[in-house]
């Protein structure tokens, strides 16, 4: 760059070796793909893909050569595992209660009529909903079956209670996959 006639030139210090430089950007990036990380579990209450978008960035790490396509691969398939086993759960806490195949879906349906219809409360009012819309839909799917309140009471909550642990599976298979994504990147 040339130097102007008459202009002083700014002393900013001794330069920072290019390694350093590249060594906390390295820092400063993994720190901020942990976090997006991490804003993604709040999707997975609400019925959201949190932990596919999680998959998502852990696969395009590997894409860019941060992490081995080996990890990505093993994270994708661990997802997959959960989101089978939210279903398994799902149906064996239905069939355990006397909830039928309608039941399930009326969950699943009224899970995410729930989502939507929401309390206009941020965050925490859509995630009430969708919970209590789980409890609903089946509940109202057994009603119309049985015309038995006290059997779609219990299976209502029996999908209620479903879908809870179903949603800290997700949850734990997520932290866990961004503990391990988070561990590599920093090392």
């Amino acid at each position: 760059m040339a130097r102007h006639e008459g202009v002083p030139a700014i002393d900013c210090g001794p330069a920072l070796p290019s390694a350093a430089i590249f060594f906390c950007m390295s820092i400063l990036l993994s720190i901020v793909t942990v976090l997006v990380m991490l804003a993604c579990l709040a999707l997975i209450p609400l019925g959201l893909p949190g932990l596919w978008l999680i998959v998502v960035i852990t696969m395009t790490l590997a894409l860019l050569g941060s992490l081995s396509w080996t990890f990505g691969l093993i994270v994708a398939g661990v997802a997959l595992v959960a989101e089978v086993a939210e279903l398994a759960v799902l149906k064996k806490f239905g069939d355990a209660y006397g909830g039928s195949r309608k039941a399930f879906w009326g969950a699943v349906l009224g899970g995410m009529v729930g989502l939507f219809v929401g309390v206009p409360v941020p965050i925490i009012g859509p995630m009430i909903t969708a919970f209590l819309g789980t409890f609903i839909g089946a509940g109202l799917v057994t009603y119309f079956e049985t015309l038995s309140l006290r059997v779609s009471v219990k299976v209502g909550w029996s999908m209620l209670f479903a879908r809870t642990a179903a949603v800290a599976l997700k949850i734990a298979v997520s932290v866990a996959i961004i503990a391990a994504v988070g561990v590599i990147l920093l090392l």
